[in-house]
């Protein structure tokens, strides 16, 4: 693992290739996606059984093929062990408890004129989530993406997953029976983000689509967004670790290897105050890669992707990391909260040397799907407001409108915008 300096004299050249680490060149994959959802919204569910033999490998026979039978995920839920399904209980109800923290009320403030105004929050009729399938299929994100949207209100989730092979997982499907989902379909990649964005004789039009996925997903989230909202366009997985002396560099280690596990593409950076530190969890890194099922995936992720970086103080290390934005944050110092106010730019923050990453994927309760790609400067990680929309409420009693008029055609009149101004003199005329 690649050991920087921030006192070198070529550092700002690679630190800014850790900066550029969500790049890619999606001129190819934009025009194959852009082929998808024409085909999705022109021929609908004959193109969504094309896609489905083409990709995942088995031919539908029928409509009724692509969506699951709810029996079945009963069926899973009710054959589950009983320790997972007690797990998957707590993940839900920690999530759930978590969430419903978030909502955003409904208001009104009245004002002595008689004007009243505020805002109405409602959800929005339709979700889709976009869960990454086939026999690796990830439940938690089932649970990431359903509970905002169920805490929300929103009354008709829609779930689309891959089935390599008409192959869906058990645990997938017990997930699903436990968030009180009805609607699950057999469709992945962009053909599902299309069904989802413009619906097909099957699958229903959604208003917001949430969910991760690869490159051709994130390409056409990117592209539907517009005709629906998207929670955000998220890349490789990535985690950022500050540092100092006193952290466990065995902890460190296997932190980073959490995430480059995931994906050849998934960045692990470390930055520290202490060069011995950074020696140490390099050789540690080193020593779990031997140990892992996933060695190939996590020793590229690491050689290529992966660096540790020696900053001259605590301050650095936070504005580097700041800079670099990361989507997990996990900060492993002898006070944690006090380099809290310093932070600015991360999706989760993991405070404390017994606050391991993965402990936010599956249990804490905050949300794992979180901006990556340095796009945590901008983005928020997926939550109940995602699934919801604000209306302003305005009414105007006659002295309100009495008051306020004058002013409000005199800048309609400035603008040029005639009836604008008329729309309002005309109510004047009483006085």
């Amino acid at each position: 693992m690649k050991i920087l300096n921030s006192e070198d004299k070529n550092f700002q050249s690679e630190f800014q290739e850790i900066l550029e680490r969500a790049k890619v060149d999606i001129k190819n994959v934009t025009s194959i996606v852009n082929d998808i959802l024409d085909d999705i919204k022109t021929r609908g569910n004959e193109a969504l059984k094309e896609h489905i033999s083409r990709f995942d490998g088995w031919i539908p026979k029928s409509d009724e093929e692509l969506e699951v039978d709810p029996a079945l995920m009963k069926e899973a839920y009710e054959q589950m062990d009983e320790k997972l399904k007690s797990a998957l209980h707590i993940a839900y109800d920690r999530i759930k408890a978590f969430h419903e923290k978030q909502m955003p009320k409904s208001w009104i403030d009245f004002e002595e004129n008689g004007t009243i105004l505020g805002q109405k929050v409602t959800p929005v009729d339709r979700a889709g989530l976009y869960i990454p399938g086939g026999k690796a299929a990830y439940p938690s994100s089932l649970l990431m993406n359903a509970i905002p949207a169920i805490v929300a209100g929103v009354e008709d989730i829609v779930v689309t997953t891959p089935t390599p092979n008409n192959e869906i997982n058990s645990l997938l499907l017990a997930a699903c029976h436990l968030c009180g989902i009805k609607k699950v379909f057999k469709v992945g990649g962009a053909s599902a983000i299309a069904a989802l964005a413009y619906g097909t004789q099957t699958i229903p039009k959604v208003d917001v689509i949430t969910g991760p996925g690869n490159i051709f997903v994130a390409t056409a989230k990117k592209m539907v967004y517009g005709d629906v909202n998207i929670d955000m366009i998220a890349g490789p997985s990535e985690i950022g670790i500050i540092a100092d002396d006193g952290a466990n560099p065995k902890y460190i280690a296997i932190d980073l290897l959490s995430q480059a596990e995931h994906d050849e593409m998934a960045s692990s950076i470390l930055i520290t105050t202490s060069e011995n530190i950074a020696k140490e969890t390099a050789k540690e890194v080193e020593s779990f890669l031997k140990t892992l099922s996933r060695r190939e995936i996590a020793q590229k992720s690491i050689e290529t992707r992966g660096a540790i970086i020696v900053a001259k103080d605590m301050r650095e290390c936070v504005r580097l990391m700041n800079e670099i934005a990361p989507e997990h944050l996990e900060v492993m110092t002898k006070a944690p909260f006090e380099l809290l106010p310093l932070i600015k730019h991360a999706g989760a923050i993991f405070l404390g040397e017994n606050t391991p990453e993965p402990i936010g994927d599956y249990m804490a309760g905050p949300n794992h799907t979180l901006p990556t790609g340095s796009t945590a400067k901008f983005y928020s990680p997926l939550n109940v407001e995602h699934f919801l929309k604000k209306s302003s409420i305005i009414s105007f009693s006659k002295n309100a409108i009495d008051e306020l008029g004058e002013a409000t055609a005199l800048l309609a009149h400035t603008e040029g915008l005639e009836a604008h101004a008329k729309s309002v003199e005309i109510r004047l005329e009483r006085k």
